[in-house]
């Protein structure tokens, strides 16, 4: 047997297998849906839909407190993500976020000077979503977003104060993104 012959089992082998795996690619898509679309729910409304319907809360913390500018970031996030910024018409549920807290961990530090070289911004938060109209409290839950950064040398405390606020903004936005999914998953599933 001559040697192309070898190459070419091996690449009708190789379509072969792409055009099973298209083919069972085919006839599964009907079967999955995205989660933020159109489509409607049991109920009749979609999950954009129900994310319209809600009102985000003030979120509470001290004035000048670090928590201060991580809860407007996170209740701006939150109210852009479920309408594009736009306050809802009629809401049908409020979402209050407490308890929302960041904090620094020590990762990785240098032995020879003792200094820190990465650390870890995390941001905790509680939150509740009420249905307005009955003042019952339908989920109840607890997130948290952990970003690390890195420590460009004892020399330039400005370059990590500002790695430490990146750091912190992406933990905040974890944050949002986790309540986001979590409120998708109550509206879809119901749990």
């Amino acid at each position: 047997m001559p040697v192309w012959w070898g190459k070419e089992i091996a690449i009708s082998r190789r379509l072969a297998s792409v055009a099973v795996v298209l083919a069972l690619g085919a006839l599964t898509a009907a079967c999955f849906q995205p989660v933020y679309g159109d489509h409607t729910l049991a109920a009749g409304d979609s999950v954009r839909d129900k994310f319209a319907a809600i009102e985000v809360a003030n979120i509470p913390a001290g004035k000048g407190a670090p928590e201060a500018r991580l809860a407007v970031a996170l209740r701006n996030k939150l109210m852009f993500d479920f309408d594009n910024g736009a306050s809802a018409a009629a809401p049908l549920y409020r979402l209050q976020v407490t308890g929302l807290n960041s904090g620094i961990q020590t990762v990785i530090v240098d032995v020879a000077s003792g200094r820190p070289d990465t650390q870890v911004s995390a941001v905790n938060a509680n939150f509740t979503l009420t249905e307005i109209a009955t003042g019952k409290v339908v989920l109840s839950s607890s997130t948290f977003g952990r970003a690390s950064f890195d420590i460009p040398g004892s020399a330039q405390r400005f370059a990590q104060q500002r790695a430490w606020l990146n750091a912190e903004d992406r933990a905040m936005e974890m944050v949002a993104d986790n309540i986001k999914n979590r409120l998708a998953s109550f509206f879809v599933a119901a749990t």
